[in-house]
């Protein structure tokens, strides 16, 4: 595992989404309870917050990375999500990993590990995951051959 001591640009990454969620939060039980922070290669920092909702809204990672992507930032380099009331660094779900790997297979997630909150990259998040960019190379593959046909 590509496992990575935090680096300044990592604090002010950590520290930009508990800004997000510090003044966003709701009460509990809200629907803003996470907030996350991602970095493009310019260096700019874009954030977003979760929309809790029983049908499965959006997480904070998923809104920081139309956030980015709506600002033009296209390479992202690291993420991070940090929860409310000071509960720190968080782990993105398995949809946000599938979501992280399929767009940015290069980026950086800083997550909690057993030694501390580290840098790793995705592909150590989702080790065999779904390979939906091969997936849709695959369809178009058989569209064009089938078109031959």
């Amino acid at each position: 595992m590509d496992m990575r001591e935090l680096t300044d640009h990592d604090l002010n990454l950590i520290a930009r989404a508990a800004e997000v969620i510090d003044a966003n939060a709701d009460v509990e039980g809200g629907v803003h309870t996470v907030g996350a922070a991602v970095r493009d290669t310019d260096g700019r920092i874009h954030v977003g917050v979760n929309l809790y909702h029983f049908t499965g809204g959006p997480c904070a990672e998923l809104v920081a990375l139309g956030t980015a992507r709506a600002s033009g930032a296209r390479e992202l380099t690291t993420i991070v999500a940090v929860g409310d009331s000071g509960r720190g660094v968080k782990a993105p779900c398995g949809r946000d990993r599938q979501v992280l790997a399929d767009y940015h297979p290069g980026i950086r997630v800083i997550v909690p590990t057993s030694v501390g909150v580290r840098s790793v990259a995705i592909a150590d998040l989702l080790p065999l995951g779904f390979d939906w960019l091969a997936e849709q190379s695959a369809f178009a593959e058989r569209a064009t051959y089938l078109d031959a046909s």
